[in-house]
């Protein structure tokens, strides 16, 4: 229906305060990000200040479907029955012909947009869209729908030639994404469409509740900023991975480029050259801040991209990740004492510890944990290092994903692995022995012969002194039960080695610090 006839509690958008005249951060202190700003002059942002998107784009604190405007956007399920706060909104004021037009679609697959009338709406349309339901296992697949809903809904609103649309929060309620994820990918689908084929559209809203409003208006700035200063300060804190040129997400791993001319490698000593180089090309030309990553590969093929200009694109990557880490608050991470420094080994190498257990994957945010290393890493890295990491009791929530390894190892910075001394895995598992032979083996290189498997405390101390590394309680605990080594007074440099299938060796070493002697006199009566 048109809007002429609205009634009064319906919003007309052009009377809302739109992105750009809203205050940006002129004015506000800005020295903490003064290190990162200095580190990232030699590259533009890839979102930069554009007035003219910016008159484009509101955010409004309120109902979508009482806007008035010619679409507003539904979240909704497969079969466009979802009975969620936004959908149920929308029916209430469009009135019971949306539900028999709505029959009429036959439903929806996910990451699709189909549009229907108004009905009693102000607005003129409604898209309704499917997002994605989200696990953390099919991440990826979760991404690229979402970025098809925001798409084909800009799509649809371009093909039928509408002014202003405005969307709701696409999948965070029932569907479970998480919602600053899914907000970096709404804005940045958004941007990139209004960039390259936006023209005709005037406006677009983007609507949320209380709870969605901080985030949305603490990650607007990163891809729509008001002034020079704003996109300065806010580049440190875009996302690494910020799609292709259309804002979709990129899988290079199932990328299918065809260069010019294959044939026309001089040699089949160039082969080595192109693996060696892909492997350290990274993720996409956006993240980089370069020009096309076709271009760069097929400089590549031919030869003409030296290690040196590699080098330095790596080296920008990593030096965006680690302004994000400094900028960002990473004490919930911290707060997990997962890892820590403590003192030297025997060649006076600082050691870092990380505790396998105290990582529960499935409840925390991996990209932060990833912030939260290089946070730490970066000032201990510049020198020669050791890692001793306690596999002990981990469970499966503790397992790290391989993916998780191979992206943080491509990542970070060439002191991390030139440094890295040696590590070591103390109380392995079977299974992750065979894990760790497979991932230095297939997915990284120059891994396999820095990893030590230590099997007993007692192994960890002819490396690292016990005085010089703190060990949780229940490692210590874990490691008397399955290998005690036990110090008798009076004897010095003699002791006793307790395994559980009973086999008593006499042997010389270490006092082991943690056994009490009391319990060493009961063994020792027993062995008498």
């Amino acid at each position: 229906m048109d809007p002429l006839g609205a009634r009064s509690q319906f919003v007309d958008v052009q009377t809302l305060s739109t992105w750009e005249r809203q205050p940006d951060l002129e004015g506000k202190d800005t020295d903490e990000c003064n290190d990162c700003l200095d580190s990232q002059q030699a590259f533009p942002s890839p979102f930069p200040y554009r007035e003219d998107i910016n008159r484009k784009i509101v955010l409004y604190n309120g109902d979508v479907a009482l806007l008035n405007c010619t679409a507003i956007v539904n979240t909704s399920n497969e079969t466009l029955t979802d009975k969620n706060p936004i959908s149920e909104s929308i029916h209430k004021h469009a009135g019971p012909e949306l539900r028999d037009e709505l029959l009429k679609l036959k439903g929806c697959r996910t990451g699709e947009a189909k549009m229907t009338k108004g009905f009693s709406l102000a607005a003129r349309f409604i898209i309704h869209t499917v997002g994605p339901k989200y696990k953390a296992k099919y991440r990826t697949a979760a991404e690229s729908s979402l970025y098809s809903c925001y798409r084909n809904v800009m799509q649809l609103a371009k093909e039928q030639a509408m002014v202003s649309v405005a969307f709701c929060v696409v999948s965070t309620g029932k569907r479970g994404y998480p919602l600053e994820d899914a907000t970096h990918i709404a804005f940045r689908t958004v941007r990139r469409f209004l960039e390259n084929h936006g023209e005709s559209i005037e406006t677009v809203v983007f609507a949320v509740t209380d709870v969605e409003e901080p985030t949305y208006r603490k990650l607007l700035p990163l891809y729509y900023p008001r002034s020079e200063v704003e996109e300065r300060v806010s580049l440190p804190l875009i996302p690494a991975d910020i799609g292709n040129s259309e804002g979709e997400p990129v899988v290079p791993e199932r990328q299918i480029r065809i260069a010019e001319k294959p044939g026309s490698l001089e040699d089949d000593s160039e082969e080595d050259t192109l693996d060696s180089h892909l492997g350290q090309v990274g993720t996409h030309a956006f993240a980089r801040m370069e020009g096309d990553v076709d271009k760069q590969r097929k400089l590549i093929l031919q030869g003409q991209l030296s290690d040196a200009t590699m080098q330095k694109q790596h080296q920008r990557n990593y030096n965006r990740w680690l302004c994000r880490a400094r900028a960002e608050d990473l004490s919930d991470i911290a707060a997990l004492k997962a890892l820590y420094q403590t003192g030297v080994d025997i060649y006076g190498r600082t050691v870092m510890v990380l505790v396998g257990r105290n990582v529960p994957v499935n409840l925390i945010d991996m990209e932060k944990a990833l912030l939260y290393f290089i946070h730490v890493m970066d000032h201990i890295t510049v020198k020669e290092y050791v890692m001793v990491y306690f596999h002990t009791l981990t469970e499966e929530r503790n397992h790290l994903d391989s993916e998780f390894l191979k992206k943080l190892y491509e990542i970070v910075d060439a002191k991390f692995k030139n440094n890295l001394k040696a590590f070591y895995f103390v109380h392995p598992s079977f299974r992750s022995k065979v894990s760790t032979w497979f991932f230095t083996t297939f997915s990284v290189s120059g891994l396999k012969e820095k990893v030590h498997h230590i099997e007993n405390l007692r192994q960890l101390f002819s490396c690292i002194l016990p005085e010089q590394i703190d060990i949780p309680p229940f490692v210590l605990d874990y490691d008397a039960r399955v290998s005690l080594y036990i110090h008798q007074p009076g004897l010095p440099g003699l002791g006793y080695l307790v395994k559980p299938s009973l086999d008593w060796q006499i042997s010389g070493g270490v006092t082991h610090p943690f056994v009490s002697y009391d319990l060493a006199n009961n063994l020792l009566s027993h062995l008498s």
